[in-house]
């Protein structure tokens, strides 16, 4: 299949192009926020939003080749709360037909320039019928950013305490600039923490840090007030790095949140005299409250090595915070989730501790020894996507190298990858001798 080849949209064509459905299309290569930052200006302007995700036929012939297939990235835009529906094997280059079948009136784009294979606009169409509305660009991050920090094995993007950056204590520049910074990021977190309307206060955000000291116990600190828990609704925790948040961290977070509906449909939480008791009381809402704890960069790189995470923690923060099986994050989540922690989250002791199949991260004690000793611990079983990780990722774009490294030498990039490429295979050999040590 090309570019030219994908499937028509089929039956009848939409009675009427709807003023608050809008359109947003693009390849969501390994889904980042800065894709979502574009979702979440466009779900600000209107009621609907439908997403078209490109084929990876269309990708390649027009681009070069994906890191992440359509199942993948679909399964990524179906998940972020802004997202009303998602439209596989949206052309490239945005056809009036296409999104008039939708309904959608209007298309939106960021303010950079999108170009085809031959190097025309990918949205001339829509734009010479004043069917183009623009948002701004979320800066510094890009798939291709991304892809060059897994080529060229850098470290810069590791940022010490997200605390004290956003307070313009730490970072770069003068103190100006850095509390203009930390604004800036401060801004951009509450955000991604609104709800599915994108226009009012949804997830809760905290901190939590460890005192010095030899009790060495931790503090919660408030960020941004979300909605909270609602009546009835089971608190589970949840952690990781969630580095690139791939289809393997989606498709657990899903799967916890079907878990505590099929273990809420037991109890008679989906009865018609439950659903209109809870209407009754102004809408209704699901079973869960998901809380999920990101770990430091620095937590991360003294478990994984080599450069990881490739996201840092604002970063991983943000692409959690968009999707919709979460209501809340802690940045800074101890990597060992201690009774102390455990009891002392905002919400209370959590009702369930989940965990999911995970090979990537080697380590020699368990540290889920506290929910099990509290009678909370739950495993999410095997699933479909239960390999896809940061390793697996940055595999698949080592073993595709050439023709990466082709896109990223288009884009600009003049580093020398060579050598970058033969630093990463010696880190991860370090890496792997660390590990050997340990077991």
């Amino acid at each position: 299949m090309t570019a030219t080849d994908e499937p028509r949209p089929q039956g009848d064509p939409a009675p009427e192009l709807l003023e608050g459905r809008l359109w947003v299309d693009g390849c969501f290569d390994f889904f980042h926020h800065g894709h979502a930052g574009a979702v979440v200006q466009a779900r600000q302007l209107g009621d609907e939003l439908y997403v078209g995700v490109h084929s990876d036929e269309a990708i390649l012939e027009n681009k070069g080749p994906t890191v992440m297939t359509l199942r993948e990235r679909l399964l990524a835009t179906d998940a972020c709360r802004w997202v009303t529906k998602s439209i596989p094997y949206a052309p490239y280059v945005t056809q009036l037909d296409w999104i008039s079948h939708y309904g959608c009136k209007y298309v939106v784009h960021g303010d950079d320039i999108t170009s085809d294979g031959s190097g025309e606009d990918c949205y001339r169409f829509v734009k010479a019928a004043d069917r183009f509305k623009v948002v701004k660009r979320t800066p510094s991050i890009s798939t291709t950013d991304l892809v060059g920090r897994m080529l060229l094995c850098t470290k810069g993007h590791f940022i010490k305490s997200l605390e004290k950056m956003l307070a313009g204590e730490e970072g770069p520049g003068t103190e100006t600039e850095r509390k203009v910074t930390g604004e800036a990021m401060k801004e951009r977190i509450r955000l991604y923490a609104t709800d599915e309307t994108a226009k009012n206060p949804g997830a809760d955000v905290w901190f939590w840090s460890q005192e010095e000291g030899p009790e060495k116990k931790g503090i919660f600190k408030e960020l941004f007030k979300g909605k909270g828990p609602k009546p009835g609704q089971r608190v589970v925790y949840v952690d990781g790095g969630f580095d690139l948040f791939s289809s393997g961290h989606i498709e657990f977070l899903r799967s916890v949140t079907k878990a505590e509906e099929d273990l809420a449909r037991k109890d008679g939480w989906y009865s018609q005299q439950a659903i209109e008791e809870r209407r009754g009381k102004g809408a209704d809402y699901g079973p869960v409250y998901v809380v999920a704890g990101v770990h430091n960069d620095e937590v991360i790189n003294t478990w994984k090595g080599v450069n990881y995470p490739i996201m840092n923690i604002f970063e991983r923060g943000l692409c959690v915070l968009q999707c919709r099986y979460i209501n809340a994050v802690v940045f800074g989540a101890p990597f060992t989730p201690t009774a102390a922690y455990l009891t002392t989250l905002p919400w209370g002791t959590p009702d369930a501790v989940y965990h999911g199949p995970t090979s990537f991260m080697t380590h020699t004690e368990d540290v889920y020894t506290a929910p099990k000793q509290l009678g909370i611990y739950r495993e999410i079983g095997h699933h479909e996507f239960e390999d896809v990780n940061a390793g697996t990722i940055v595999q698949r774009i080592m073993k595709s190298r050439d023709q990466y490294e082709a896109r990223q030498k288009a884009k600009g990039m003049k580093a020398d990858i060579e050598a970058a490429h033969k630093r990463r295979e010696l880190l991860e050999e370090e890496q792997r001798r660390k590990e050997a040590g340990q077991q």
